[in-house]
């Protein structure tokens, strides 16, 4: 990994806008808060670029003030920008979300037809044996954003770099088999998978949960970064197990904890941080991350995940 330079994404860039009222389905009228800058690659590379990664992003926004409001919060967070095309003929994309008081969400996306597909991969823009490329699987459900997306990843893998992936498996994004055959493919392709355990479930409804693990290992995948949720998260790989204790925080928003999570985790293991480390910090970034309203507001630096770990540390357990 010494040789990987950029930690690089390719996917939606978008704006979203949260209710304020839980268990209104997105029916019913209500105060909602936006636009927040929002996109699982997006925000999973801001949080790394917070974390002292060089990175760069591939998507799209409007010449609009949606995109504007993004494309400033990437570039003020030390996200390259040089890969974002900003399209002239084509609106921001936008998701609504909404939340109910067992923890489950609603999303509404426009995305298809709008700049968050509206763009193209320079080939100049990466060097492929030293890139290190995340996807979020979730992007692999847009026909048009997997068509650039898969050549990359195939790209990126056969010139020596790093493929990273979060299955992310949201059926609102992922609705035809073409879709879950690219994600499959990623995911053999990866060498560190950030699967939920929800995620773990879909790929794997008839395994439990050691053997899903055993079998990601014995494909390409190194290193396993399990999210658990409010429960913490487990970091398996190189012959090692670390088991992290969630934190006790309130929580208002969810959504992007998990790619702020991934965001610290491959940040700090591209820096070369111990998986213990990497993991003890992505977990203290995802509870950061829950307790601000909006998907990238609660992304964090360095110092502000120490400091938190300084005055909340949970209880870690080795397996």
């Amino acid at each position: 990994m010494s040789d990987i330079q950029t930690i690089a994404t390719i996917g939606e860039i978008l704006v979203e806008f949260v209710s304020h009222s839980r268990n209104c389905a997105l029916q019913k009228i209500s105060d909602y808060s936006g636009p927040y800058p929002s996109g699982a690659p997006a925000i999973f590379l801001d949080q790394a670029a917070r974390l002292g990664a060089r990175t760069q992003m591939i998507g799209g926004v409007g010449a609009d003030g949606f995109g504007r409001s993004v494309l400033a919060r990437l570039e003020q967070d030390g996200v390259g920008t040089k890969g974002v095309h900003v399209s002239a003929s084509h609106s921001t994309g936008v998701a609504f979300v909404s939340y109910y008081d067992n923890g489950d969400r609603d999303f509404v996306f426009h995305l298809q037809g709008t700049a968050a597909d509206a763009f193209d991969v320079s080939p100049a823009l990466l060097d492929p044996a030293k890139t290190m490329l995340h996807v979020s699987a979730s992007s692999l459900g847009a026909p048009s954003m997997r068509a650039k997306i898969m050549p990359t990843v195939r790209k990126v893998c056969e010139a020596g770099g790093w493929i990273t992936c979060d299955p992310n498996a949201r059926p609102e994004l992922m609705r035809d088999d073409e879709a879950r055959t690219a994600m499959l493919e990623t995911i053999e392709l990866s060498h560190c998978l950030l699967p939920s355990t929800s995620d773990l479930d879909f790929l794997f409804p008839d395994l439990g949960e050691e053997a899903a693990i055993d079998l990601l290992l014995k494909s390409r995948a190194e290193v396993i970064a399990i999210k658990r949720g409010a429960r913490g998260a487990t970091i398996v790989g190189r012959g090692e197990r670390h088991d992290f204790d969630g934190h006790p925080v309130e929580e208002i928003d969810p959504t992007g904890a998990g790619d702020c999570f991934g965001g610290t985790f491959i940040s700090l293991l591209a820096q070369g941080a111990s998986l213990f480390e990497a993991g003890q910090r992505a977990n203290a970034a995802g509870a950061i991350a829950v307790t601000r309203r909006g998907p990238m507001e609660g992304n964090s630096s360095p110092s502000e995940i120490a400091d938190f770990l300084c005055t909340a540390t949970p209880k870690k357990q080795m397996a």
